[in-house]
């Protein structure tokens, strides 16, 4: 805040025709128009708005919003003319209080020719006699007020008022312009942490699909608009076991994201200790209930490949139920499932098994980024039409399984982008 405090300003002009106070507001708004500057813009107008109108203190005040529940509304941005200290001169004032709080309240000016005479008027100068307040206006709603304060009675005409108002709107468009730019100033420097968070997280991808024998894997994140939330990873812990995750942090954005890579570093942690998946989600459990917010969880399914007996074994956090097509086209769907990670601290986690029986049969693991996607309609895919895709697509490789899954979400949504982070994870085997 620039604010500056002269005492005893007086400033006097003589009479000026109406042509004069045109051009004069004409050179006032080309000055302040070529700033982006908000205090320095305020300044300016306050500079050579004596010049305009007589006053021996004034002030432009903006209506501030936040969020710790402060009633009072406005804060000083450029003052001039009060004697006292900036605290008492700073107006505490809530809605509908004094004429400054009032003119907040209705959107209306006043012109007070006796402010003694005035039950609505807030002592903060006592040698003001009259006053005159005029709101700024942006799209119907009231951001702030010129108040002008004279030492004599009357000072102030409705002429005055009309010089006033027509320089509050100017000011008002500058606000919303310099408010517009600072916003595309603050949206380019988010874009780039955002692009700088995805370019991380693609780093967390493996960047390429395990090799094991007896099986096809492959596995996808479906494209949104921001960083995404959901997470899979594969770890090879002997020639025949792979360790597999799938995860969906809630919410998405960085936050999300930050929780993936967290998740990440403490599963492969637990994957080289050895952990079996019920013992490692427990432990990752605690740990996220001890790093994260009440309203952070991740859910998540981690388990076990076992190549040589063409098992899984897996725990799963909250996460959607596991689905298995068999050989004979039926499609079993695995409902085992303990709370989200991060949720309650010492939760307990089960270890269950899925036995692939014969070849051609496909385990999938997905996000509700994809079952819950919708079309235009409001119809979510749902998981009866995704089990359906899958069935018809099963002769293909796993690869070639994901590309199909993937053109017909597009086509039943007829959206580029999911509205939520969506992944798939395709065991086969051979």
């Amino acid at each position: 805040m620039n604010d500056q405090v002269q005492p005893n300003l007086t400033i006097h002009r003589p009479e000026l025709s109406t042509v004069d106070k045109l051009r004069m507001l004409l050179d006032i708004t080309k000055k302040i128009s070529r700033s982006l500057d908000l205090d320095e813009v305020l300044n300016q107008v306050m500079d050579t708005l004596g010049t305009l109108l007589p006053y021996d203190a004034a002030g432009i005040y903006l209506i501030e919003t936040n969020n710790e529940g402060d009633p009072y509304i406005f804060k000083s941005r450029v003052i001039r003319g009060y004697d006292i200290s900036f605290e008492l001169i700073e107006p505490r004032l809530k809605l509908g209080e004094g004429f400054l709080g009032r003119v907040a309240q209705t959107g209306k000016p006043i012109i007070s020719d006796d402010v003694s005479k005035d039950p609505r008027y807030f002592k903060a100068r006592a040698r003001t006699r009259s006053e005159m307040v005029a709101p700024i206006i942006s799209n119907d709603r009231v951001i702030g007020a010129f108040d002008l304060e004279s030492d004599d009675l009357a000072a102030y005409t409705e002429d005055d008022l009309s010089v006033l108002q027509l320089l509050t709107s100017q000011v008002a468009i500058i606000i919303e312009k310099v408010e517009l730019h600072q916003q595309a100033v603050e949206k380019k420097r988010i874009e780039a942490q955002l692009e700088i968070a995805r370019q991380v997280q693609l780093e967390l991808l493996p960047d390429h699909d395990p090799n094991v024998d007896g099986f096809d894997i492959s596995a996808y994140i479906f494209p949104t608009e921001e960083v995404s939330g959901d997470y899979y990873d594969w770890v090879k812990i002997f020639d025949d076991q792979l360790g597999i995750v799938v995860a969906d942090a809630v919410g998405k954005g960085i936050p999300a994201a930050l929780l993936m890579s967290f998740l990440r570093a403490s599963l492969r942690a637990g994957v080289q200790e050895g952990y079996a998946p019920h013992i490692a989600m427990s432990k990752v459990n605690n740990l996220l209930w001890d790093s994260v917010e009440d309203h952070q969880f991740i859910t998540a399914v981690y388990g076990i490949l076992d190549c040589s007996n063409r098992t899984f074994v897996f725990s799963n956090a909250g996460h959607n139920p596991l689905m298995m097509i068999r050989a004979d086209g039926s499609v079993e769907i695995i409902e085992f499932g303990d709370l989200p990670l991060g949720m309650f601290r010492d939760a307990r986690y089960h270890q269950h098994f899925a036995r692939f029986r014969n070849s051609g049969e496909i385990l999938v693991i997905y996000t509700d980024g994809i079952t819950e996607s919708t079309n235009e309609a409001g119809e979510e895919y749902g998981r009866e039409r995704f089990a359906q895709c899958v069935l018809a697509a099963k002769d293909l490789t796993a690869k070639e399984m994901i590309s199909e899954i993937r053109n017909d979400v597009s086509e039943f949504t007829q959206r580029k982008y999911l509205d939520d982070d969506g992944t798939i994870f395709i065991v086969k085997a051979k």
